[in-house]
């Protein structure tokens, strides 16, 4: 069992106590605790690979809404949808050309309002993604855009004119070209598109812009939806006079990195403060914000609630950690150094102890499977290190944010072939690669790790052809391990991931005002191999201790602590108390303290 009778017992004898705690309304750091989205656990949802209900290959709405049930099962409090909107798709839904309609492959409006209806009858809530600092280039705005300088559309994109010579270079993180400029003959200028060039950037500096996003919201959010995550909020606004950046401006100022300058424009604040006037502060919402370009130093302007502006943002330091510097998403080949993973979680957790509020993710559409990351894939380690870094996750004080398919441990496909990648990313960066003459086996090898589409693999229901996902030909493969990680295979075994998973969200929630609110405190900084920390403070606190390695750790308990000996939570059928902790292979456990 993972956990002893004693220990399933404390759950629910917690709760007693629990509900006499939560008459306070203050956390350790004296943040108030009465916002719904500091205590939820989120799932994020990727639609085209969750559940296609027609046999076209393509996840979709009604499969989701089929599905309703087991997202209800896990415990979870809110489901964050990747965009589900109009679009053509260029960069999986990022692209959007009509941002009040439903994409076709995905269902109908009708479908969407079943699918919302089911969520609430459930106790599950909604959170859309606001694709706000770009549209899709087949959106009526810019098609209209591009036609003329006088069309009224082209103030709402940001425009070059030719005759001033080529634009100063801008970094286009998704082009063959690597610039984020494209040409336009019948205005004759330039478009801006931070990220593809079928992705330009909407001019936030035009108010009428604005206004159109703001309503854009009052739409979904008067139709009941929960709140938006934010896609690439930091990078809306821009410095119109486009000032040339060097190499040498952008290392001193922006630490080497165009996110960070991306995310420095100088009205963003007064943009987000505008929208939380005219739109949040009139909703009951979450919002977050994907805070690409965001600092230490600078996250509080985001969410301190006394700015008025989001609840929450998450971070690029931790996911973007262990890769090799100057080369694309390069993990170092002799692995993370644990130490410094603890440091950015800690510094993280640091920057909240007094105000604003945090969250903590190891996976999403963006990133590839945790376990395969930060874990150990190899059939051996993969179910004890995929319930190890679930620990983690749901330990920390902060939002935690959970991609569907890891509670299964799912894993990297790691394709071998170019050609069986889907994702606009690795396609051109193999052929920037490719045109500059660089090494293409060294980037596959690369990207078996760190791909995009490595997490976007449909999910694994059980052992039928394409794991139950679809009954047609699945858009993008589905993984071989399906056959043995699969839902109904697990859902049957105690000791699966996914029940792991179920009795870890129960812990965070009964014991909440430790976990949740409790304060953070990182213990043996130094330690390769162990990462141990205690949350809560007093008569109430936890340790949490976690070994990352493939190797058996003793780990001496600090001087004076004392723990009860049974676990709260253990991914492992043994445990033996005592002031040294006997620690298996990616062994996770949490102790009371006496």
């Amino acid at each position: 069992m993972l956990c002893s009778l004693a220990a399933i017992s404390l759950f629910f004898s917690s709760c007693s106590n629990n509900s006499s705690q939560q008459k306070s309304d203050v956390d350790s750091s004296g943040n108030k605790k009465n916002d719904w989205w500091k205590e939820v656990v989120v799932y994020q949802i990727y639609p085209r690979s969750f559940k296609d209900s027609n046999g076209d290959g393509i996840g979709d709405l009604k499969g989701i809404i089929s599905k309703l049930d087991y997202i209800k099962s896990l415990g979870i409090d809110v489901v964050w949808l990747n965009p589900i909107f109009e679009s053509p798709n260029k960069d999986n839904g990022y692209d959007i050309s009509n941002y009040e309609a439903i994409m076709k492959e995905f269902g109908t409006m009708a479908d969407f309002d079943t699918l919302l209806q089911g969520m609430h009858e459930r106790g599950i809530k909604l959170v859309l993604d606001l694709v706000a600092n770009h549209s899709s280039d087949q959106h009526p705005w810019f098609i209209e855009a591009r036609k003329s300088r006088k069309n009224p559309y082209y103030e709402y994109y940001h425009w070059w004119p030719a005759e001033k010579g080529k634009p100063p270079f801008r970094q286009g993180f998704f082009d063959v070209d690597g610039s984020a400029w494209t040409f336009n003959a019948p205005t004759n200028s330039y478009y801006l598109h931070y990220f593809s060039q079928y992705q330009p950037d909407l001019n936030w500096e035009n108010p009428k812009v604005r206004e159109e996003i703001f309503n854009i919201m009052k739409f979904w959010f008067n139709k009941g939806i929960d709140g938006f995550r934010m896609d690439v909020i930091p990078f809306i606004s821009k410095d119109t006079s486009f000032p040339v950046i060097t190499p040498e401006i952008l290392k001193e100022k922006y630490n080497g990195d165009w996110a960070q300058y991306y995310a420095s424009g100088p009205n963003l604040h007064t943009y987000l403060r505008e929208m939380n006037a005219e739109v949040l502060s009139k909703y009951n919402d979450m919002s977050v914000a994907e805070g690409a370009g965001v600092t230490l130093a600078t996250a509080n302007d985001f969410v301190d609630a006394d700015r008025h502006e989001l609840n929450m943002l998450y971070n690029f330091d931790g996911v973007n950690y262990g890769y090799l510097p100057g080369k694309f998403k390069t993990p170092d080949p002799n692995g993370y150094k644990l130490p410094g993973f603890k440091r950015i979680y800690t510094e993280w957790d640091s920057v909240f102890a007094n105000k604003g509020w945090g969250t903590i993710y190891l996976g999403n559409h963006d990133q590839p499977r945790m376990v395969s990351r930060w874990g150990n894939d190899s059939p051996e380690f993969r179910e004890p290190s995929s319930k190890m870094l679930t620990t983690f996750l749901l330990s920390m004080r902060a939002t935690p944010y959970y991609y569907f398919g890891d509670e299964l441990g799912m894993s990297n496909i790691k394709f071998d072939k170019i050609e069986d990648y889907r994702d606009i990313e690795t396609i051109n960066m193999y052929k920037q690669i490719q045109l500059k003459g660089g090494n293409l086996q060294e980037f596959l090898n690369a990207q078996k790790i760190s791909a995009r589409d490595n997490s976007r693999t449909p999910f694994q229901w059980n052992n039928s052809p394409n794991a139950g996902f679809t009954t047609g030909t699945p858009w993008i493969k589905v993984n071989p391990n399906y056959t043995t990680v699969n839902v109904e295979d697990e859902a049957k075994d105690p000791n699966s991931c996914l029940n792991y998973f179920k009795k870890m969200v129960l812990l965070r929630k009964l014991h909440k005002d430790v976990l949740v609110y409790g304060k953070y405190q990182l213990l043996d900084p130094d330690n390769p191999k162990i990462y141990a920390y205690t949350r809560g403070e007093g008569a109430k606190k936890m340790l949490v201790v976690l070994n990352f390695s493939k190797d058996r750790v003793g780990w001496d308990l600090p001087a004076g602590m004392q723990i009860k000996p049974v676990p709260l939570i253990n991914n492992y059928n043994t445990f033996i108390p005592g002031k040294t902790l006997s620690l298996e292979p990616y062994q996770a456990v949490i102790l009371e303290l006496k």
